[in-house]
């Protein structure tokens, strides 16, 4: 397809990236924090490291790993909230030449064996909080080195021993667990800070990330991320950022949890890059709690998913807040409501702008010019070196307009090499010609922005986080009064979709707290059923095959 988005780019922005500028992440992250060491790089509740603390203790850390015997491509698995030891342990094991496997901490112990025994991970970091749900299945996993950390573990003596006993003895957040042989994660560091860092060269083909993403099958799949695709993500986002933002003096909120890929690379990582300074959100569900923190720092930009922006314009304190720092607020993750886009202009002056992208492309695809005044229902225009086409179901690529609706495709040096040892599962998302088909059905305007007008696939979108039908299929099924039951999204003014089962019943008495008990025992809360209806029979093709689209 011609790139007509072109001549919508802003003044600056360049058409194409310099992909070689980086021979990997651990080049960025290692020129970030020699041209920035004095800069803060990550702050949580008060506490500061800065581009020299992160260079020091991801240094050690990765040191440590090293001696332990791990190699160049082993997987590390990281699991846990946004807290300091996040970016110091995924330094640490990218530095040290191994494949980061990051893991949602509330997943439940099937959710959990599951992924590290498909990635292989032999390693995890895990924060103290979740460690009673390793214990249940560790046996099972590869997993042969545990390390586990508190969450006050980078605070200064005494905040340190203090935030960690209010966390543990006070609000009993961290359920009894018992992990023989497992490693607190100060003493690696100290271990590692007299040991050797040993250099292993990177390059563009190298293994960054394992980042899973929900199944057409029900079960997650480990997208490839290579170090070649995150670098080139974060030369498109700072391209794009550059006319808008200054080196070493933006300061980024990170409320999104720094596992899923929007934050990973939005903020963690593109942010680290121009020397910008990420303040962690460990919870922000609490959001009074969450409005106190935004109320101690000057912030240039914020990113999250429309619940969150819905979150925070319904809490109190938040429209009195000091808005004359704030330059960027993007939306991703899910669809950018009209009426919440419109409210944030209201109440910060600042528009909401909408990107689109996909854990398969590093994410980000799609984002709309940091110029626009104010909400326009898109999802933006291709980032630089990025091509874009709307199939048919012929595979015949389509026109421009809204009566050329089909799948959108990408290619681009951001896309993935393809999923974690399932070729098949490879094979059904891209082209023959490279490109990646996103399930998504929409059309490129006459100017070149890109609009969804509907998803191809069963996917729900629960608050930006994937969840696929079939994995709460499965679970729902596994209940003995269940004869059969679909998942379907069904619409939700907080979370953008909500999980509905639709079931026949096997057990007349079943009820819909039942099932719905019996799904939180074995899936995130996310995955979780709102809505139960019961059904004497489910819409069916003439092969037997459940027809969701007539239940949505």
């Amino acid at each position: 397809m011609e790139k007509i988005w072109l001549k919508e780019y802003p003044a600056g922005v360049p058409t194409e990236i310099d992909l070689n500028e980086f021979a990997s992440l651990k080049d960025i992250l290692e020129k970030s924090c020699q041209r920035f060491a004095d800069l803060p790089a990550y702050s949580n509740m008060g506490v500061t490291l800065r581009y020299r603390d992160i260079d020091r203790l991801s240094r050690d850390f990765g040191a440590w790993l090293q001696a332990q015997g791990l190699a160049k491509g082993d997987r590390v698995a990281i699991m846990m909230p946004n807290a300091l030891q996040y970016p110091v342990a995924l330094f640490g094991a990218l530095r040290a030449g191994l494949t980061v496997v990051n893991v949602n901490p509330l997943y439940t112990p099937r959710e959990l064996e599951h992924q590290l025994i498909d990635s292989g991970a032999t390693a995890i970091v895990i924060i103290e909080n979740f460690a009673h749900t390793l214990q249940e299945v560790l046996a099972k996993t590869p997993v042969k080195m545990v390390i586990t950390t508190e969450l006050g573990d980078l605070f200064p003596f005494p905040k340190r021993l203090l935030v960690n006993f209010v966390v543990k003895y006070v609000k009993k957040m961290v359920p009894a667990w018992n992990i023989p042989g497992a490693i607190p994660f100060r003493r690696v560091l100290s271990e590692g800070a007299r040991k050797t860092l040993n250099n292993v060269p990177l390059n563009h083909d190298d293994l960054a990330f394992l980042q899973y993403t929900g199944g057409t099958t029900g079960v997650s799949k480990g997208a490839m991320l290579t170090h070649g695709n995150m670098v080139a993500n974060l030369q498109q986002a700072s391209a794009w950022l550059q006319p808008f933002s200054k080196p070493a003096e933006e300061t980024i909120i990170t409320a999104l949890p720094l596992y899923h890929i929007f934050s990973l690379t939005a903020n963690c990582l593109t942010f680290m890059k121009v020397g910008g300074h990420n303040i962690l959100i460990t919870n922000p569900r609490d959001m009074p709690g969450f409005v106190k923190e935004l109320g101690k720092v000057k912030f240039t930009a914020i990113t999250g998913v429309n619940t969150l922006f819905n979150g925070l314009l319904h809490t109190p304190g938040f429209d009195r807040l000091n808005f004359s720092t704030l330059k960027i607020s993007l939306g991703g993750g899910m669809a950018v409501q009209r009426a919440v886009a419109e409210r944030w202009k209201q109440l910060t002056g600042i528009p909401l702008i909408e990107a689109y992208g996909l854990t398969e492309t590093s994410p980000a695809a799609c984002i709309n010019p940091l110029t626009l005044p104010e909400y326009n229902g898109s999802i933006g225009l291709p980032l630089p070196s990025t091509e874009l086409s709307i199939r048919d179901d012929e595979d015949r690529e389509r026109g421009i307009g809204v009566d050329e609706a089909g799948e959108i495709c990408l290619r681009g040096p951001q896309v993935m090499r393809g999923y974690w040892q399932r070729p098949e599962e490879t094979a059904k998302v891209m082209t023959e010609d490279g490109y990646l088909r996103t399930g998504d059905v929409g059309y490129v305007d006459e100017r070149g922005y890109v609009r969804i007008v509907d998803r191809k696939k069963d996917m729900i979108l629960v608050s930006g986080f994937n969840v696929y039908p079939n994995e709460v299929e499965d679970v729902v099924v596994h209940h003995p009064g269940v004869l059969e039951a679909a998942a379907v999204g069904v619409p939700d003014e907080k979370s953008g979709e909500a999980v509905k089962i639709v079931v026949v019943k096997k057990d007349p008495a079943l009820t819909g707290e039942a099932l719905i008990a019996h799904c939180r025992e074995h899936l995130t809360s996310y995955k979780v059923p709102r809505h139960v209806e019961f059904r004497d029979e489910l819409p069916k093709t003439n092969v037997g095959k459940i027809l969701r689209r007539m239940l949505r």
